[in-house]
């Protein structure tokens, strides 16, 4: 059994589907994780939730995945170049909704150790740390009082993690560390404004947050989120999955296994 990890689908179906032809996945045997950004932009979310939740594959929330939920139950109305009104509009919408709710915002694969989030770890954070505020927001999620959550979660503040926070001040950090962060300050403060490459960035100013501190390497990591880094972070069990399949780049998949990278060049949605 392969194990392959694959980048932001953002609802192109299509490019997913060949993606896996190339690489020869093998629905019955073989396992596929998808780094969040399931949704939105690319002409077909709805067929994408249908497929991985009938593929039984391993997910984690991304930020477009969490406004969906929020544009679901009403707090935003529907975006034309997000392309969720399909799912909105579904049969089995409330089923596919309610699948993705219970997914978690990270994983650890149970043999292989590698972490996957969307879009990054706090530096400051240990591994057992980031998998415990995890778990926090996932419970307030998966619970009853959800839509709370979903409508209070959007916002820049605070940027500066205190052990202290409470509330949903705490909640939405966390949800913004995993799922929105790139940059940090000096400080170590968020920055969501620049989504440029490092190294079209002042550096004296801002670093990607895998550059603020030194990582230990004990366990890979591996992300989305941030087409205009291209793959490249120039760390070692750093990797880096989102290639901008939507904007026109390419859709990127690894095989665990092997490390062998798969890609396909995409058409322009975004």
């Amino acid at each position: 059994m392969a194990t392959y990890i694959v980048g932001d689908i953002q609802g192109c179906y299509d490019e997913l589907r060949q993606l896996l032809s190339l690489a020869n996945f093998d629905q019955s045997a073989d396992e596929l994780w998808v780094a969040g950004d399931l949704v939105a932009r690319g002409p077909k979310s709805l067929q994408t939730l249908r497929y991985l939740k009938e593929l039984g594959a391993k997910v984690i929330l991304g930020n477009h995945d969490l406004h969906l939920l929020a544009t679901s139950i009403g707090i935003h109305k529907p975006k034309v170049k997000d392309q969720i009104s399909p799912i909105l509009d579904a049969e089995d919408s409330h089923v596919l909704l309610t699948w993705l709710r219970q997914q978690p915002l990270l994983l650890e694969h149970p043999e292989h150790k590698f972490i996957m989030v969307h879009a990054g770890i706090l530096p400051s954070w240990s591994i057992q740390q980031a998998k415990k505020l995890a778990q926090e927001v996932e419970q307030e999620l998966h619970g009853d009082n959800y839509k709370a959550l979903l409508k209070n979660m959007y916002g820049n503040h605070p940027t500066q993690w205190e052990e202290t926070l409470s509330g949903i001040e705490r909640t939405r950090y966390i949800i913004n560390v995993f799922t929105r962060m790139r940059y940090c300050t000096l400080k170590g403060e968020l920055e969501f404004e620049n989504k440029l490459a490092p190294e079209q960035t002042d550096s004296s100013k801002l670093k990607p947050w895998f550059e603020i501190t030194p990582r230990d390497h004990q366990q890979p990591i591996l992300f989305g989120h941030w087409a205009a880094l291209l793959g490249k972070t120039n760390q070692p069990d750093l990797y880096a999955l989102d290639t901008g399949c939507v904007w026109g780049n390419s859709l990127t998949m690894i095989r665990w296994q092997d490390k062998k990278l798969f890609s396909l060049s995409c058409p322009a949605y975004g």
